[in-house]
């Protein structure tokens, strides 16, 4: 686990798009799994750019992303589809039937869950997952106490994190109460993670993932198990982590071709 520290969001942003090129010019049919939320927005406004000014090739990318809302289908303006096509897809060269979000209208939803497993394995996995971070410590929506082993699944979401998101709702009674997510156990078979968090109200729980012991009540604490992972925080965001100075003084020691991401562990 690397943590990496910035000044400000777009500084993260930078390096994270850095680290998606390097994948992608390294790997054109590369896998990528994303997220939605207002936390990789800046991620996603760097790989526009980068698509219009630098040519990043998505051409022959393939995407899933974590999680769509149980009930609202993909044209709704608060689905995760919805999110994906105005944020990132409409502005760059990716093909439509290779971006693939749960269908949240699925009338088996077990069913749809087993398909976006089998799905995932058919193309060889995910490259690189993208991650944001819930002020309780879930990723993707794995709410506190979800098995660190599960498998994409419904899930009956917290009140905080409806209470969260309903600022994207005209209110908190038509924030959805179910979803289809991605387990921890997936995520964790990703080759590469990049979670993302900003701002003083994820300080605390930035920490416990981090540097606190690894318990279903902090699903993001999993990640200490993978070999392969970067943080990508904000001053305020690392307010409250005791080795802060040591991760500033790893980061800045490595040689600029690690820093763009062209390295495994």
């Amino acid at each position: 686990m690397e943590i990496i520290i910035q000044p400000t969001p777009e500084d993260c942003a930078r390096i994270g798009g850095k680290m998606v090129d390097a994948l992608l010019r390294q790997k054109a049919n590369a896998v990528l799994g994303l997220a939605t939320g207002s936390t990789p927005v800046p991620l996603y406004q760097e790989l526009v750019r980068m698509r219009r000014e630098d040519d990043l090739d998505f051409s022959g990318v393939t995407t899933f992303n974590l999680d769509e809302y149980i009930g609202l289908p993909g044209d709704h303006p608060c689905s995760y589809r919805h999110f994906m096509q105005q944020q990132l897809f409409n502005h760059i060269n990716v093909r439509p039937e290779r971006t693939h979000v749960p269908n949240g209208l699925a009338v088996d939803i077990k069913a749809e869950c087993n398909a976006y497993e089998s799905a995932i394995q058919a193309v060889g996995g995910i490259d690189l997952q993208v991650l944001g971070l819930g002020a309780d410590g879930h990723i993707a929506f794995n709410e506190p106490v979800s098995s660190l082993g599960s498998r994409t699944r419904i899930k009956t979401l917290t009140q905080k994190t409806r209470e969260d998101n309903a600022r994207f709702f005209d209110s908190i009674d038509d924030v959805p109460r179910h979803c289809i997510t991605m387990g921890v156990g997936t995520i964790m078979e990703c080759r590469k993670l990049l979670l993302f968090a900003f701002g003083e109200s994820k300080a605390e729980v930035i920490a416990e993932a981090v540097e606190g012991p690894i318990r279903a009540m902090v699903p993001a604490s999993a990640l200490q198990l993978h070999q392969n992972v970067k943080i990508l925080v904000d001053e305020a965001a690392a307010s409250k982590l005791q080795q802060r100075d040591y991760y500033k003084e790893v980061f800045s020691n490595k040689p600029d071709w690690q820093r763009a991401g062209r390295e495994e562990h």
